[in-house]
């Protein structure tokens, strides 16, 4: 019988620097454009494009990703920021779930993951249910109070007139924040983009090696007919991806890549993996309670846990 593990480092450097090289420059380029979003980006400028409608704004708040494109760590900072700007909780809260997920980065760093398996099936479900999740949480935020949702501090910072009702009109900057934007030269900004990416990429390459580190060992270590049965259940391979993407943290730029590694797992099993990772994942439970009540954060992850791990169900049955 052959045993379950088994470790060779040259087929171990092998895969984990193939997952590296292929993500690395994904990540790069999506840290650049979030520095250059923290430095050139007023924080009100999100506000002046919604439309009045609340139900409009929520639904063009979904594709604001597209736009401004920010992984899922960088998007909990900013949309703490447009809140204290005056943007209705509900589309910041389907920004933030969509930006990580409706991104041009994305989609383009998920078809080359995926080159042979698929890559316009997948890349196209994964930006379609993001997209569509996202706006479906957003629906819902919309008819809770925020005070019920946000934590005690941000509510504290918010704009006395936007607190009653919904407020697409952002209020007047802070004096320093008006000091920043209006007085920070072009040079400054320059260097704190640079700053900034550079800060990104460092936070998001970690887990992103980690991330590849596991899935390499995973490949080339771990006995493959041990996971056979996990893996030919439809059922149980998406709550295993699902269960891994909340445990590796990944950054939605490169966690394709590690999907797509994954080659004993279905495809429904690795879409659920790239759908509910940049929604939620270990860290951001954390993060997503800096700006939101415990008991919202609880109810995010069993309620996106159930839609995801349900609709990639049905996708399965159709056996893409």
């Amino acid at each position: 019988m052959s045993p379950w593990f088994s470790f060779h480092l040259a087929d171990f450097a092998f895969s984990f620097l193939s997952i590296l090289f292929e993500g690395i420059p994904f990540l790069l380029l999506g840290s650049l454009l979030s520095g250059a979003i923290d430095a050139f980006l007023p924080a009100t400028a999100i506000t002046r494009f919604l439309p009045k409608n609340p139900n409009a704004a929520i639904a063009l708040s979904g594709l604001l990703g597209a736009v401004i494109p920010m992984c899922e760590c960088g998007s909990v900072v900013v949309i703490r920021r447009f809140i204290r700007k005056g943007l209705p909780v509900s589309c910041a809260v389907t920004y933030m779930l969509g930006a990580p997920i409706v991104s041009p980065i994305v989609a383009l760093s998920t078809f080359a993951a995926f080159r042979g398996q698929s890559p316009w099936v997948m890349t196209s479900l994964r930006l379609v249910l993001g997209y569509g999740i996202a706006v479906l949480v957003g629906f819902v935020v919309q008819h809770i109070p925020h005070a019920r949702l946000l934590q005690e501090k941000v509510i504290a910072s918010l704009p006395r007139r936007s607190r009653p009702a919904f407020r697409i009109s952002a209020p007047a900057a802070d004096e320093s924040e008006v000091d920043l934007e209006s007085g920070e030269g072009m040079k400054a900004k320059f260097f704190r983009a640079i700053q900034s990416a550079a800060t990104d990429f460092l936070d998001v390459a970690f887990f992103f090696v980690v991330g590849a580190s596991i899935a390499a060992v995973f490949n080339t270590a771990v006995n493959q007919q041990l996971i056979q049965p996990l893996a030919t259940s439809p059922v149980l391979s998406i709550l295993a991806m699902m269960g891994l993407a909340f445990t590796l943290a990944l950054c939605s730029s490169t966690d394709a890549f590690i999907a797509a590694s994954l080659t004993a797992f279905p495809f429904a099993a690795k879409l659920a993996f790239l759908v509910f990772g940049p929604v939620f994942d270990i860290k951001l439970f954390f993060l997503y309670g800096a700006v939101f009540r415990r008991w919202f954060v609880v109810a995010l992850l069993l309620g996106l846990f159930v839609l995801i791990a349900v609709i990639c169900s049905r996708i399965a049955v159709l056996n893409l």
